[in-house]
């Protein structure tokens, strides 16, 4: 499920109609939103197993006038640190000149017959600003079949920080339309901080 908007109070009705701890995760964001209006928003709940359980996820994106502000929630089962279950939500607020890429990759059924405006079956939005950078390293090699000598390694850097994928068949369409309108405001707010 995904919401998407532009008012504080549509955020927190939002965060509110996912049912998923809602007062924990407005609070959360709330404080790490403070004061600026709101520009744009998207909350998306996920479910994923894990062994035998089953476990919820919820992430909030909010883009304000000068930071991009990224809020994730977990449950936690009852382990040796909790003898009950628990959440654990964090924050992580980014100037909107630091986000240094976002890219929307979308998965369309059927291209040869593909109409403007047609919505995606899926999208990943993923967006970086330099946090987590994923390494893929791989053993350098020479084109001689014959030759054994260290070459060292050779890969490439990614960046990672975020990652989200949503599916018409899982989440719905208005999360897939949702997701592609939130990418569009943050990519022109991204675009109207480098002309600055």
């Amino acid at each position: 499920m995904a919401k998407t908007g532009t008012t504080t109070q549509g955020l927190r009705a939002a965060i509110e109609r996912s049912g998923y701890y809602p007062t924990l995760v407005a609070e959360a964001v709330q404080a790490a939103v403070g004061g600026e209006p709101v520009v744009s928003y998207l909350v998306h709940q996920e479910t994923t197993f894990d062994a035998n359980e089953v476990r919820r996820h919820v992430t909030v994106l909010v883009l304000t006038g000068t930071r991009f502000i990224v809020s994730h929630t977990d449950e936690q089962a009852a382990d040796a640190t909790s003898p009950s279950p628990y959440a654990t939500t964090s924050t992580e607020s980014v100037k909107l000149g630091r986000i240094s890429s976002v890219v929307l990759s979308r998965v369309v059924a059927n291209p040869e017959s593909y109409t403007p405006g047609q919505l995606p079956r899926e999208v990943v939005l993923t967006i970086g600003w330099g946090a987590v950078a994923r390494l893929d390293l791989e053993p350098a090699a020479c084109g001689d079949p014959n030759c054994e000598a260290d070459h060292g390694y050779t890969g490439s850097s990614t960046a990672d920080d975020l990652s989200l994928r949503v599916s018409e068949a899982g989440d719905g369409p208005d999360s897939v339309r949702e997701t592609l309108t939130f990418a569009q405001a943050l990519s022109e707010a991204t675009a109207a901080t480098t002309t600055r």
